[in-house]
């Protein structure tokens, strides 16, 4: 898969989770910081990413950098997705299922911050597996990720969109 060049895009990014990292070592515990960071143009451009730092805001913008590094192209038909489909990363599982036009966006927090910077507007999910907020963000990802458009399965099938529609 090609690289998505972050720099031409107008990238807005949202802090999903900052947690407190603690090291105990033989002169006490050494405090750092980890931020879940998600990034997108709301366009069919989205990433996220982890930055860890002893400050909070050098963690965002590690995690920043890192999100753009990791950007996807999400499929959009008008305001939703084409198909239902369900994201697995480790005990996070993300069920997305397209929604008619004004349904709005159903989702948990760290779900809706990717959808949201996705272009998402229309879209019922579900979690399924943990809650914790990394692990729903990568499934979430994980899912968009493995999307296809109508065009993408009938090149696969050798048929024309009409034939795979039925």
């Amino acid at each position: 898969m090609q690289r998505i060049d972050a720099s031409v895009l107008d990238l807005k990014e949202r802090v999903v989770n900052i947690g407190r990292v603690t090291k105990v070592v033989k002169g006490g515990r050494n405090f750092r910081f980890s931020a879940l960071v998600v990034v997108g143009d709301e366009n069919g451009h989205v990433g996220s990413g982890i930055g860890k730092a002893a400050e909070i805001p050098d963690a965002i913008r590690k995690g920043i950098e890192d999100a753009k590094k990791n950007l996807i192209k999400v499929p959009l038909v008008e305001a939703t997705i084409p198909h239902e489909i369900t994201g697995e990363f480790g005990a996070g599982k993300v069920l997305l299922k397209p929604a008619g036009a004004g349904t709005g966006v159903i989702a948990g927090g760290p779900v809706r911050a990717v959808l949201e910077l996705a272009g998402i507007k229309d879209i019922r999910t579900k979690s399924l597996g943990t809650n914790n907020p990394i692990n729903m963000v990568n499934a979430t990802m994980v899912g968009l990720s493995q999307l296809k458009t109508v065009e993408e399965v009938a090149k696969l099938r050798n048929k024309t969109v009409e034939e795979v529609l039925g």
